[in-house]
Formats: C-alpha cells, sequence, structure tokens
C-alpha cells in the first residue's frame, strides 16, 4: 500500500496542539501596517483555533499530525 502525503501548503498554515486541536496565524501581518489600528495589528499576532465545520477538511489534509 502506499503511504499517505500530507498537503504541504496546509502543513505550512496549520498546526495541531496538544489537545489535537487545529491552530492557526491571521494573515495581512506583514506589511501595509501603517494603516493598520494598533488594536487590530495586535489582534493579528495571536495565533486562533480553527473552526468547527472547518476541522474535518484540514485534518483529512494532515494524515500524519
Amino acid at each position: 500500500m502506499p503511504k499517505i502525503k500530507t498537503n504541504r501548503a496546509a502543513a505550512k498554515r496549520f498546526k495541531k496542539t496538544g489537545t489535537g486541536k487545529l491552530v492557526y496565524k491571521k494573515s495581512h501581518a506583514n506589511h501595509i501596517l501603517t494603516k493598520k489600528t494598533t488594536k487590530r495589528k495586535r489582534s493579528l499576532r495571536q495565533s486562533h483555533l480553527v473552526a468547527k465545520a472547518n476541522t474535518k477538511e484540514i485534518k483529512l489534509l494532515l494524515p500524519n499530525g
């Protein structure tokens, strides 16, 4: 049987926590930061949990964790 390949694009964007939840980093935090408010930039720094509606699909892309 062939091995199941991990989707590399998803592997770079999502990470599993110790409890098995999926974490990702928000976009738009790299450049053109002068027009963004301090509050908005601060919220972009934190990692966020993937919504329950999307977890099943992402877990299929990351079969090996």
